[in-house]
């Protein structure tokens, strides 16, 4: 943390106080190639001979004048005096004291420490795994003076009530790993929207402004997508174990299917399906979630690893949850951009949509803009959801045996009554799980919401957010299926209670709905591309930030 507050003070606060952190490849390649020796060949004991020249591997210090703490790499000794070695993953960076600052005081502290413990030390190297190359560091008093600086900078950020502010267009981020959780960019160019005009001197807040498009395309400091896919095990009875760095299923009949941990994102389970206690803790190390469904798709729950650090967070989420008004300001937003989601998807998709449909669809988005409590705002939506559902149905034109068993009068559920809902309700419910997970991921608590009222078990802020997104991931997961033949009256069960999808037909729509996911968009303010998946973590992370006050506005997300 201490070479971290000179790179830049906001990611000691995101790290330490807030308990977040991520890997890219820098991060990666430098624990697995540049610092596995040194894990793997720890050396405990007592210090050797002080004639003969000797190695410790690992070495933790900690100083509770100096209010340290650090991690040795290799620390040498002979002839009574010893020296400290880093072990960095690049090539020797083109600066004449042989490494940047914040590296200088890193290994400044560990200098400072093995003296505190009574070590004759004036000696501090790198090595440069990449170039090969070990560089001497000075440790002189400037250099001191600002390790000590650097320890105190680092408890004055950390005491404060939120992060300091991002860089504003430096370098230093394109290579950071928390660059996805920090979104600097993000943040600066929603704080320049919100600035307010010069000649407006109303002293009112503004939490829900709309949002201009980026004027340019911001960079995107992180990746599109993480490359991971969730497991989605439906098989009844089947057992889910880990063996080294892989999961494995094992059905009943003997048969098994291995996966890498390292690219999993999720563990889903339908029905009766059996995790081994082992498994259970190696995914809560890795920090990947188990979510569970019935065997129908119901989603039941989910089993993480421990929230985050960020309990001010969640202060700041109850504080909210009390606030009438900025409830109804916040839902006013979702409910406006869900109906317009709407609106487009009919528009992009019906053969010849209704332009009366369309223009109440149009008039209802203004009228959420304007209600004037949550309930109201709730017969808004509940209106929409008829006009839109009344309209769906000349979306598709897939088999009649399949479109024609839809209910004209819309939705319906629990269970549901006809082909199109039993898909509906099943990506809605694998669309309120993604949310859930992240939302808890990212330190929110996925029950507590706005827009829905709190109930047992359910994730109403999840409902909340995903509002705006039934549109474009689920009700497009359906439309894709049938318009494309990939769904059949063969993957349904039609019962005297209902319909439900078969496993053959769930296993269609997980794989759709996955595509979907993955499938990349441009973000409406951002203007770069990412995937879906992507959008909910940046979004879950942008409603954190406006929570805890350091943007204004939450920007929904609306297609065009």
């Amino acid at each position: 943390m201490v070479a971290e507050v000179v790179y830049c003070e906001r990611v000691p606060y995101l790290e330490w106080v807030q308990g977040e952190f991520a890997d890219n490849f820098f991060t990666v390649d430098g624990r697995v190639n540049a610092h596995r020796r040194v894990e793997d060949k720890q050396q405990v004991g007592k210090q050797p001979a002080e004639e003969r020249p000797w190695e410790a591997r690992s070495v933790w210090l900690s100083s509770e004048r100096l209010k340290l703490t650090a991690k040795c790499d290799v620390v040498t000794g002979k002839e009574g005096r010893v020296a400290v070695v880093e072990y960095k993953r690049g090539k020797r960076p083109p600066v004449p004291e042989g490494a940047r600052l914040p590296q200088r005081v890193q290994l400044c502290a560990q200098v400072l420490l093995l003296r505190e413990h009574g070590y004759d030390c004036d000696e501090a190297w790198i090595w440069y795994v990449a170039g090969r190359e070990k560089v001497a560091i000075t440790i002189d008093d400037p250099l001191i003076e600002m390790t000590h600086a650097a320890i105190a900078r680092v408890r004055e950020v950390t005491a404060q009530p939120t992060p300091p502010p991002p860089l504003v267009n430096d370098r230093k981020c394109r290579g950071c790993s928390l660059a996805g959780i920090c979104l600097p960019d993000e943040l600066q160019l929603l704080k320049d929207a919100e600035r307010k005009p010069s000649n407006d001197t109303s002293t009112e807040p503004r939490p829900h402004v709309p949002l201009p498009v980026a004027p340019v395309k911001l960079r995107r400091l992180y990746s599109a997508d993480d490359q991971k896919s969730p497991l989605y095990v439906q098989e009844q009875g089947a057992t889910v174990g880990v063996t080294k760095n892989r999961l494995y299923v094992k059905t009943k009949d003997g048969e098994r299917t291995e996966v890498r941990l390292p690219h999993t994102s999720q563990v889903c389970l339908f029905g009766n399906v059996q995790v081994s206690t082992q498994a259970v803790r190696t995914l809560l190390m890795r920090g990947i979630p188990i979510a569970y469904f019935t065997t129908g798709g119901w989603y039941a729950g989910r089993t993480l690893t421990h929230d985050t650090n960020n309990v001010d967070l969640r202060i700041a989420q109850y504080a909210a949850a009390s606030d009438e008004l900025w409830r109804l300001q916040l839902s006013r937003a979702l409910i406006e951009n869900k109906i317009l989601n709407q609106r487009t998807l009919l528009r992009r998709n019906h053969s010849q949509p209704d332009p009366v449909a369309l223009k109440e669809l149009k008039h209802l988005s203004r009228k959420a803009l304007d209600a004037d409590a949550r309930a109201s705002l709730l017969g808004i939506e509940g209106t929409a959801a008829r006009v839109y559902f009344r309209e769906l149905p000349g979306a598709f034109k897939g088999k009649a045996t399949v479109t024609d068993t839809f209910d004209y009068q819309g939705r319906n559920r629990r269970p549901p009554r006809d082909p199109l809902n039993a898909l509906l309700s099943l990506t809605y419910a694998l669309l309120t799980k993604e949310w859930s997970v992240t939302l808890q991921l990212v330190g929110l608590d996925p029950l507590l919401g706005f827009l829905h009222e709190p109930r047992f078990g359910r994730p109403a802020l999840a409902l909340d957010l995903m509002e705006p997104f039934r549109p474009i991931i689920s009700d497009s997961v359906v439309l894709g299926l049938i318009n494309n033949g990939e769904v059949d009256e063969r993957d349904f069960i039609t019962g005297a209670t209902g319909c439900a999808l078969t496993k053959y037909g769930r296993k269609k729509v997980l794989a759709a709905y996955e595509r979907r996911l993955a499938q990349e968009v441009k973000h409406p303010v951002f203007g770069y591309r990412i995937s879906y998946r992507r959008v909910i973590e940046v979004q879950a992370r942008l409603l954190a930030r406006h929570l805890t006050g350091e943007i204004e506005a939450y920007p929904s997300f609306r297609t065009r």
